[in-house]
């Protein structure tokens, strides 16, 4: 009989504590859900800030640079596991920093722009307080993956950041702000060529330049979209300063200045056929990027981020089968 009360009080209590866990689940599930959907809210916001789809246009000149290097010194264009997350750990904490940070210092120039008025940091959606708490942990990162990547990588991160901060003070009183844009991302070869061989060898500077100029283009043309505001807002773009068709023909010279870098790397490097067939590749797509916008500023989107992104991608694959 006394086993049989204490069967029953066992049972009961776990009946409770079925019962107050259903309590506790039904409690804590939407509470889960509501914060769940705040998160995704974040990151929606944050990628919205950040664009990061337009790592496209980095990541295929570290990866470049990578296989290169690794080929000329290891005879093998595989540089390890290791190396490849570490590089895009790097490329897109390095970008991450500068695109928010260029947001943070931009703020009141972005208000003021209808096109960029909707953007996350304008809004509100995105404090100007966890704002700068992105910037530092992005810069953090990027300096504490260096410090893994080897010596060299870690004494030039902070040098590569002050450089990727810079460009948002250019476009208030140079022109030259569209080739400092140029540079950041020209710095993706040369921290590729460092990862691997711990050295800046002359075919990165030269694959830089080449990115460069080839970024500067397009950022001319991208800017054509801004080129009244600009000018009201008393910012320095080229199209701001001298007009549409003195844009459009300092994009195309910038290109083929561009071009011509990216020829001297290929010789450089000791490459073959399929890199130059890549560099012929790459400047059929400038070509037909300059056709496009010059018939209709309402294709300056397609011609930056699709044409722009396919350049690198090819760029990438060429090389890729030349050494491979």
């Amino acid at each position: 009989m006394a086993q049989g009360v204490s069967f029953r009080k066992f049972f009961v209590q776990i009946i409770s504590n079925l019962e107050l866990f259903l309590l506790f689940f039904d409690t804590m599930v939407p509470k889960i859900r509501g914060e769940m959907a705040k998160f995704k809210e974040i990151l929606s916001d944050i990628n919205e800030l950040i664009v990061f789809k337009h790592s496209v246009f980095a990541l295929p000149f570290i990866f470049t640079a990578m296989i290169t290097a690794s080929k000329l010194q290891n005879g093998s264009v595989w540089f390890g596991w290791k190396l490849l997350f570490l590089g895009i750990l790097c490329a897109v904490s390095a970008r991450s920093f500068a695109m928010a940070l260029n947001r943070y210092l931009d703020e009141d120039i972005d208000r003021a722009n209808p096109r960029c008025a909707s953007r996350p940091s304008v809004d509100g959606r995105i404090g100007r307080g966890n704002l700068l708490l992105f910037i530092i942990a992005n810069a953090v990162v990027f300096i504490a993956i260096s410090a893994l990547i080897n010596p060299l990588a870690l004494k030039l991160s902070m040098p590569i950041l002050a450089a990727l901060g810079g460009y948002s003070y250019f476009k208030r009183f140079s022109e030259t702000a569209h080739l400092m844009l140029g540079f950041c991302l020209g710095l993706a070869p040369i921290a590729g060529a460092i990862a691997v061989s711990g050295t800046i060898p002359l075919w990165s500077v030269l694959l830089c330049f080449g990115v460069v100029f080839w970024v500067g283009g397009f950022d001319v043309l991208y800017s054509l979209q801004d080129m009244e505001f600009d000018r009201t807002a008393g910012l320095y773009s080229i199209p701001a300063l001298y007009g549409k068709e003195a844009s459009m023909f300092i994009s195309k010279i910038f290109h083929a200045v561009a071009v011509l870098f990216w020829l001297l790397f290929c010789a450089a490097a000791n490459l073959g056929f399929f890199a130059y067939l890549g560099v012929a590749a790459c400047a059929t797509i400038l070509y037909f990027e300059h056709r496009i916008v010059r018939s209709d500023f309402s294709k300056i989107d397609r011609a930056f981020f699709t044409l722009n992104g396919y350049l690198g991608i090819a760029f990438f694959a060429f090389i890729f089968v030349n050494l491979f």
